[in-house]
């Protein structure tokens, strides 16, 4: 397996098209029935081959993730060759910027000494999908890209204006 087994919740979703995929592989009600009784290993293998799949389809589209913590935020975008990352910190001890008041503080005073801001750039490796599946794993989230877009837009206009 790839990636990792879609859950209990993800594959209740997906019923339709997990009956579609169990379809195209020749497998009817009765017989996927009879392989859960008989042969749960195969029933495993076919879980695992349509998650797979369902991972692949997802991770395709992705664009964008983000990473948020009390501290952090980590705003990727991704290209078909590389990550793009744009990193903010506040070292402001009372800040929580996973909060609205915190988010807001954030806005205001991106110019202080308590909040960095940096720029990376990184070749993707031979697995686009495998990199972004990476970042889920650690806690990113799929997003459309609006903070990135936001603060990519802020940072070229401040390096515009000095």
């Amino acid at each position: 397996m790839k990636y990792e087994r879609l859950t209990k919740e993800q594959f209740e979703e997906l019923h339709q098209e997990f009956i579609n995929f169990l379809a195209t592989q020749s497998i009817t009600a009765e017989e996927w029935a009879d392989l859960k009784k008989n042969k749960p290993e195969v029933v495993e293998e076919e879980l695992d081959i349509f998650s797979d799949l369902v991972w692949e389809g997802v991770l395709k589209k992705v664009d964008y993730l983000e990473h948020l913590s009390k501290k952090f935020m980590f705003l990727f975008k991704f290209t078909d060759v590389q990550i793009e990352l744009i990193k903010v910190e506040v070292k402001h001890p009372n800040i929580d910027i996973t909060t609205k008041e915190g988010y807001q503080w954030l806005q205001n005073n991106l110019l202080e000494d308590e909040v960095e801001i940096h720029q990376a750039t990184k070749a993707l490796s031979d697995d686009r999908n495998k990199d972004i599946f990476a970042l889920i794993k650690q806690g990113a989230n799929i997003t459309k890209g609006e903070l990135f877009d936001y603060f990519d837009k802020w940072i070229n206009a401040q390096s515009k204006s000095q």
